[in-house]
């Protein structure tokens, strides 16, 4: 789907703050993520989902994610990538925030 496609509908965005506990890989964390953001972007309902480092602290991400709807990012979490991802406890959530569209 393109954003032209749904030019009218409001979308959902995320932003999310990781936090790679000192007990874990920050290598394995970023190799895992990058995993988990291929299959996510595959996803029906996914139109972003992006994996940045922070620059100052290799043991932080941030993901910034654009969904059609809160059902498909409800979908996003029953998926087996994503349970797989959160099965390895290689990351804390720190903070999620959705937020609507840009005005």
């Amino acid at each position: 789907m393109t954003d032209s496609h749904l030019s009218n509908s409001s979308f959902l965005w995320v932003s999310a703050g990781l936090t790679v506990p000192d007990d874990k890989s920050p290598k394995t964390a970023s190799e895992e993520l990058a995993k988990l953001r291929l299959a996510t972007i595959e996803e029906a309902g996914c139109f972003q989902f992006e994996v940045k480092p922070h620059n100052d602290n290799p043991r932080k991400f941030t993901l910034w994610e654009k969904w059609i709807n809160q059902d498909a990012l409800t979908q996003h979490f029953q998926e087996p990538h994503t349970l797989h991802y959160l099965s390895l406890e290689l990351t804390q959530v720190d903070y999620i925030e959705k937020l609507g569209d840009t005005l």
